[in-house]
């Protein structure tokens, strides 16, 4: 039930955003000349493969791209090793367009299809690669497994990037060993202003 008003929301919201999504794949698309859409391979609920889905940040200017890919072209990124943390002065982010964009987590709202298909929920852990799972959560890695990655979660609404590796991964397992709908609805509610205002986010 559940599940099902989940994937219905996600519905919703992604029909709303649409436009806006479609937008943004263009500027990005005339700015950078390569495909708008990441897809980045992680692992999803008991170890299945999920290809989460973004809007493409990262692209060297100083390059031409032109004709590598379309507007409706998704770009496959297979890379164990992870995004890594995130930092306020990264070399890679060359337009202001694209800290707009992560500033505001814009670019993760496309993983919204994969909450309709129902891969992935709302609230839950962070989707991780293959390698970030094994190094990262150990011993723990099947407690982590055993739901649904989230679009958003308790670290998202707790620090979100100033927060080290480790504290993610603690906050991640809180969040799954002390699931309840009280705790769902508030972190939904906090994501809002906190995506709204980009504090903690580069």
């Amino acid at each position: 039930m559940v599940d099902a008003a989940e994937r219905l929301a996600a519905a919703i919201l992604l029909s709303a955003i649409a436009p806006l999504l479609l937008a943004l794949a263009l500027a990005i698309y005339l700015r950078s000349g390569r495909a708008p859409w990441i897809a980045h391979r992680r692992v999803g609920q008991r170890g299945s493969e999920l290809w989460v889905l973004k809007l493409r940040t990262m692209w060297d200017k100083r390059r031409s791209f032109a004709g590598l890919g379309s507007l409706f072209t998704i770009e496959y990124v297979d890379d164990e090793t992870g995004p890594g943390l995130k930092g306020p002065c990264d070399c890679r982010v060359t337009s202001a367009l694209a800290r707009f964009c992560r500033r505001h987590s814009l670019d993760e709202l496309p993983q919204l299809v994969q909450v309709v298909s129902g891969r992935m929920l709302l609230v839950g852990p962070r989707p991780v690669t293959a390698g970030e799972l094994d190094t990262l959560y150990g011993c723990d890695a099947a407690e982590i497994l055993r739901v649904k990655p989230g679009l958003t979660g308790l670290w998202q609404v707790s620090g979100r990037n100033r927060l080290s590796r480790h504290e993610r991964r603690a906050l991640d397992l809180q969040l799954v060993r002390n699931s309840s709908a009280r705790r769902y609805c508030k972190i939904l509610a906090r994501t809002v202003p906190e995506v709204l205002g980009g504090k903690n986010s580069w």
